[in-house]
């Protein structure tokens, strides 16, 4: 087949329409967003009829992926890592009711928090769940990895994760497409009881689940992915995990001179893991994220053979692995580095110039001046960016919807004025239960929904909540007369005052939505 140049996430993506794809699910996140972005661009796709549309959370993603498993046919779940925390409950339920047609759950980790607020490892998870990972070292393997994943979960009869980082997903290589196949006909599961997790089906399925551990094992000491590469010098063995083993071998571009365990299938193999051990005097373990497979090999009490890794500062716990610092674990001598100039040195993100999100934090702002004690809760999206100079106008941010949710509770331990500051996109991810919270107690909050009309931090994807913000506010019980809509202009700027002070002052749940259309959006749209 033919060769072509991709990104690790459009090498993703292709290999899932190859593969016999008949849905992508998923919620806008940096990493992962491309993924979604190159099916529902792709001619091959449209021609298939791939369900592609974004999903209002990770949540209802991964449980519509596994009701289209249900049917028998490839699915494909897409998130970042942080997403997965949203997908949690459905995920870990999956493991245990199993799978029809493939489920392949896709994760895309951010280690160094380059658009993210932690570094969790998803590998994590998925042990937690008792499922095997995929993790591959290049945009080749990312491409396999999918396009045999689909049938692998059909063999084993459970979701695979497939784990990437930020550099692989961002980075580009020559991937060579394999034949495509058909979408798999619709079927239903041969014992459907089983997807229903009574305590009494749901014991038997976890029963199943724990037998199968064994077999999975295998599958990763048999798997390609795992590779035992000997070399002479056994004084040291090195084990990497996925795009690891790229920086291991940029400081060996002849060849590692010790023996070198690459990993790219989980559960850890065993026999591998063990003959590396008994093989080599100590190991350094190279993996991008927590240290899971050093802890392994550690034990609790951490006796036995020597292991270097994230743990004993070897390599830095927190952030990403890199050539320079994996050269250091080597114990490589070091460069000098040159000092960064201030001129060239990063400035912080700020809103565009022309933003409505601006107009609404500088009424905000004024207002929130006449209140000794006003705290404004925010949350994910760009306008987090009013943390930050000229503004500094809010006060936290947590985790998609806790917005709302946090203002509630510092209402009701006794703040006046409470306020929460929310995107159009993040609302109907995870704030219209908040919401409901503080209508059923008539809370005493003010939320800003500020409406740009569409999911601008990853993009300009489309929002969920486009045209239907009053009527879903409404829905859920909010007083018609408490709901206020606004356009955030300048020509506007004393009524936005007047509205925002008038509904703190109200003694109840109150909602205002500046509604005024992303400018990055408006700018594509004269350009098409």
């Amino acid at each position: 087949m033919n060769k072509v140049l991709l990104l690790g996430d459009e090498a993703i993506a292709q290999a899932a329409i190859d593969a016999g794809l008949s849905g992508v699910y998923a919620y806008p996140g940096t990493p992962s967003t491309e993924i979604t972005e190159y099916i529902q661009a792709s001619g091959e796709a449209a021609e298939r009829n791939i369900h592609s549309k974004w999903s209002a959370n990770e949540k209802t993603a991964m449980e519509a992926a596994l009701g289209m498993s249900y049917v028998g046919k490839r699915a494909l779940v897409c998130m970042k890592h942080v997403g997965m925390n949203v997908a949690a409950d459905a995920f870990i339920n999956s493991a245990i009711t199993g799978v029809n047609g493939g489920l392949i759950v896709l994760v895309a980790d951010d280690p160094s928090m380059h658009s993210s607020q932690n570094e969790q490892d998803t590998r994590f998870y998925a042990q937690f769940a008792m499922i095997p990972v995929l993790e591959p070292s290049n945009q080749q393997e990312a491409y396999d990895m999918v396009y045999d994943g689909f049938e692998l979960s059909e063999t084993l009869g459970v979701p695979i994760v497939l784990r990437i980082t930020t550099r692989m997903a961002h980075s580009r290589s020559g991937v060579t497409r394999k034949p495509v196949k058909k979408q798999n006909e619709l079927s239903f599961p041969s014992d459907p009881q089983r997807f229903v997790l009574l305590p009494a089906i749901a014991r038997k399925q976890f029963k199943r689940l724990i037998e199968a551990q064994n077999t999975f094992i295998e599958k990763s000491e048999q798997s390609s992915y795992n590779q035992y590469i000997d070399a002479p010098n056994r004084s040291k063995g090195i084990i990497t995990c996925g795009i690891a083993y790229n920086y291991l071998m940029e400081n060996y571009p002849s060849g590692c001179e010790y023996p070198v365990l690459k990993i790219g299938q989980y559960p850890l193999p065993k026999k591998q893991l063990l003959h590396l051990v008994e093989s080599c005097d100590e190991i350094l373990v190279l993996e991008d994220g927590y240290p899971l497979v050093e802890e392994a090999l550690k034990g609790y009490l951490g006796i036995g053979i020597k292991v270097k890794g994230r743990l004993d500062g070897s390599l830095s716990r927190d952030g990403e692995l890199t050539p320079d610092n994996v050269a250091k674990a080597l114990g490589f001598p070091q460069e000098k580095t040159t000092e960064i100039p201030e001129v060239v040195k990063m400035r912080p993100p700020s809103l565009c110039q022309g933003c409505g999100h601006r107009d609404v934090y500088e009424a905000l702002n004024e207002v929130v001046k006449e209140y000794g004690q006003a705290k404004v809760f925010s949350d994910i999206g760009c306008y987090t960016l009013g943390a930050l100079p000229p503004f500094r106008a809010i006060d936290s941010c947590v985790d998609m919807g806790a917005s709302i949710t946090m203002a509630k509770g510092a209402a009701d331990g006794g703040l006046f004025p409470s306020i929460a500051v929310i995107g159009d996109s993040t609302f109907t991810h995870s704030g219209i239960t908040g919401l409901l919270d503080c209508v059923n107690e008539n809370t005493s909050v003010t939320i800003i929904i500020s409406d740009n009309e569409t999911t601008g931090m990853t993009g300009g994807q489309d929002s969920a909540g486009t045209g239907k913000l009053r009527a879903i506010c409404e829905g859920t019980g909010v007083l018609p007369e408490h709901v206020r809509e606004l356009i955030p202009l300048k020509k506007n700027y004393e009524e936005m005052k007047r509205v925002i002070r008038e509904e703190i002052e109200y003694q109840g749940v109150s909602v205002i939505i500046p509604c005024r259309e992303c400018i990055q959006i408006i700018g594509k749209k004269k350009k098409k």
